[in-house]
């Protein structure tokens, strides 16, 4: 989510007035909404979430990652190779609050910490940097030991020792020697701030109007993670009744299919899941996107043409992996968002992912 601490107007308190975007549909009006496409989002998220996790490559690279912290400090991040911020470090944006969430994550022993902006990293948006004073955009950043990445690749070596990841605590005669033999890794990451707009385009950062394509052929092919500040429309992003991310970062997505994808931005979204890509998945989508102005879809053959073929195509991949121990073609998603909806406070779990 985006606004709720921060410009609470967005919060529709009356009952009579439908939710907010940003926030939570409740189940008794998705039910009379959209009651078909409640039906294919649990279907999908059923069959998908039965199967199997993807099996890391040896030896693991372990990501952690964040998002929307919102000027404030995550307490007991888990160790890890990597650590990615999603965006939304502060909440006015000002070079002040950036440096200060620098200085935060750059203290943090994690091997190689990269981050991108927000919408609410105003200061790092040169089209938006005029609204704020002028003493909050008075002096330079010093990102210390920080990859910033605006629409920038970047490839970095990881050194990985047998017991980084053991789990145990100790190590054995056979694990030392292992060590002497530290292997290195090789991933590429790409990061985007850009979002579709959900306020004043003087104000908040790096937005598009909505519907428009920001996206297509701009990811690298060869990216390993891909973070971006916006989910991708339909994962994690509050896919009912009509989704806040975005279908051409969805598409860009597919296309690339990166290992693991890292966002924030919908804090209700906060969480994470594995998109396999194959019918079920196309299945979903073209479900998703069915337009059904009469009857909430419950006379569109369409709609329900869709719904059958992700509980067909979602059990027969159910069957591929656990039956014969196929998994194919993935990408892990993460809603790294740690503001809880609009309490204030950081208590979403950090979520961490080894690939």
């Amino acid at each position: 989510m985006v606004f709720e601490a921060l410009t609470p107007w967005r919060t529709s308190k009356s009952p009579s007035k439908p939710a907010e975007p940003f926030e939570p549909t409740p189940f008794p009006i998705l039910a009379f909404r959209a009651p078909v496409k409640l039906l294919l989002y649990n279907i999908y998220h059923l069959v998908t979430g039965l199967r199997s996790a993807p099996n890391p490559s040896h030896p693991p690279i372990r990501v952690v990652c964040i998002s929307d912290t919102h000027n404030n400090i995550v307490k007991d991040v888990p160790e890890g190779d990597i650590l990615i911020h999603a965006g939304d470090m502060t909440g006015d944006g000002s070079i002040q609050e950036i440096q200060k969430q620098i200085d935060w994550l750059a203290s943090l022993p994690h091997k190689e910490i990269v981050v991108i902006s927000g919408n609410h990293d105003t200061y790092l948006d040169p089209r938006t940097r005029p609204s704020l004073r002028e003493d909050q955009r008075s002096g330079v950043i010093d990102w210390k030991r920080i990859h910033y990445l605006q629409h920038r690749r970047l490839s970095l070596t990881i050194a990985i020792s047998p017991e980084d990841h053991d789990g145990s605590g100790s190590v054995n005669s056979r694990t030392h020697l292992l060590s002497q033999q530290s292997r290195h890794r090789r991933i590429t990451l790409y990061g985007a701030p850009q979002i579709p707009a959900c306020g004043p385009m003087s104000v908040h950062a790096f937005q598009y109007p909505r519907g428009r394509d920001a996206w297509s052929e701009t990811v690298p092919e060869d990216v390993d993670i891909l973070i971006t500040h916006t989910p991708p429309k339909y994962h994690a992003d509050l896919p009912l009744p009509s989704g806040m991310g975005c279908e051409h970062l969805a598409a860009e997505v597919k296309r690339v299919k990166p290992i693991l994808h890292v966002f924030g931005h919908v804090h209700w979204g906060a969480g994470r899941e594995t998109v396999w890509w194959d019918g079920c998945h196309d299945a979903y989508e073209k479900g998703m996107n069915t337009k059904s102005q009469w009857s909430h879809g419950l006379f569109n053959p369409w709609l329900w043409g869709n719904v059958i073929r992700v509980a067909y195509r979602g059990l027969r991949g159910l069957i591929w992996d656990r039956v014969w121990g196929g998994q194919g073609s993935h990408t892990i998603m993460v809603n790294a968002a740690q503001m809880h909806g609009i309490t204030g406070k950081l208590s979403n779990p950090v979520q961490i992912v080894e690939i």
